[in-house]
């Protein structure tokens, strides 16, 4: 079978669904040898060198039948041509001919008539909190999300929260949708004997490129937007060293630490960083980083107002992280009950949920140990089986 993908995202974005992609197109790619595989990004504006480093990582992966294909233009020009202006031309005229076509990010492109597609649908925040995106980015989603829903044969979500989503905001058949829930990589564990013969993989190293003190931290993880939730966060954290002073007025050592690149609408969440002691906002955090970064954490703190998935919380408890995090969306589903689950709209709540992950011993044992158990749940081999198996359904229809 011929089988097309959309690789763009992977190509242009290091965090969130570029990251969801590479993880799980790797897994796909090394686990199915019958098949043949097409990749298809736009990299118009990208550094040669990145892209070019990572078609040499693909193809050490998968170096026969395995074709990838780009373009010199942006992901904006070909969303321009293809959604705004509704430009019927179709992705073989670029990718070549295929069976199957999968889109891990919201949109499908044009296709041939007789082809077949998925369509992963990450989550639907744009519909329930639409004040937390830019006005152009929302009205595109809402214009484009439910075409390309209404094309696709098979429809993945990344949750059970997803898949109620798209049924009830959009009116898709149970039967057209299938879950893929992403998987943790294996880097992401207590400990790993790599880190003992590579010095900058340690706190040591992180205190080097992203400023990290001596002192205790609580980490947080995710793009800089109002959906994660950050200024709440930020005044829950600084509400629990207030409380958590000593007699002598001496202020906690605990600071937070907040790790993702800038998304839209971020002004807020760097101005509440600014007004509190003890809060850093290191930006955008490598993926050879991240481990090393969560397992140095005392606590995780996931504040978030609404999630497809949720994969940091998951990341930090393979880690061994004790977590807190909202009890809303997908969350309590990724969770388990390996968590202590909040309000995210309740400072009290927040504050007092990570002053207990802090202090209470015997509850941080619990949720290191249920963590470990959790996290172990879910593999990207396990995502790419659910892809082939969805692949194949696609084709039978």
């Amino acid at each position: 079978m011929q089988i097309g993908i959309d690789y763009t995202s992977a190509a242009r974005q290091r965090a969130g669904i570029g990251r969801y992609t590479r993880e799980l197109v790797s897994a796909l790619l090394a686990m199915d040898r019958s098949h043949h595989y097409t990749l298809f990004a736009a990299v118009g504006d990208l550094p040669d060198d990145r892209w070019l480093r990572e078609v040499d990582r693909l193809q050490a992966i998968r170096g026969s039948r395995l074709a990838i294909r780009s373009v010199p233009v942006s992901d904006e020009w070909l969303a321009r041509l293809w959604h705004r202006l509704r430009l019927p031309i179709p992705v073989e005229l670029i990718a070549g001919q295929f069976d199957v076509f999968y889109s891990p990010d919201f949109t499908l492109p044009p296709t041939r008539p007789d082809a077949h597609t998925l369509l992963t649908v990450h989550d639907l925040s744009f519909m329930h909190h639409p004040d937390a995106f830019v006005p152009p980015l929302r009205r595109y989603l809402e214009r484009v999300v439910p075409r390309s829903i209404g094309r696709a044969d098979i429809v993945l979500a990344d949750s059970s929260h997803t898949r109620s989503d798209l049924m009830e905001l959009f009116d898709v058949p149970p039967s057209k949708i299938r879950v893929i829930t992403p998987g943790v990589d294996t880097r992401f564990r207590p400990d790993s004997p790599a880190d003992s013969r590579n010095p900058h993989s340690g706190l040591q190293g992180l205190r080097e490129r992203y400023g990290v003190g001596d002192e205790p931290y609580i980490l947080s993880v995710g793009t800089l937007q109002p959906r994660k939730n950050y200024v709440r966060l930020i005044k829950a954290f600084s509400r629990m060293k207030a409380t958590g002073e000593s007699d002598d007025g001496t202020p906690s050592p605990m600071q937070l630490l907040i790790a993702g690149g800038r998304g839209w609408l971020y002004e807020e969440i760097l101005d509440a960083a600014d007004k509190h002691d003890g809060v850093r906002v290191l930006g955008f955090v490598d993926d050879e980083d991240l481990p090393a970064l969560y397992r140095e954490a005392e606590l995780f703190a996931f504040p978030s107002l609404y999630e497809g998935f949720g994969l940091p919380v998951l990341e930090a408890m393979a880690c061994g992280v004790p977590v807190v995090c909202s009890n809303t969306s997908s969350l309590p589903e990724v969770a388990g009950n390996a968590a202590l689950l909040f309000d995210p709209l309740d400072v009290e709540e927040l504050s007092a949920a990570m002053a207990r992950g802090l202090e209470d011993e015997a509850l941080r044992q619990r949720m290191t140990e249920r963590g470990l158990a959790q996290a172990a749940r879910f593999t990207w081999q396990r995502s790419a089986q659910q892809l082939l198996d969805a692949i194949a359904s696609c084709e039978e229809r």
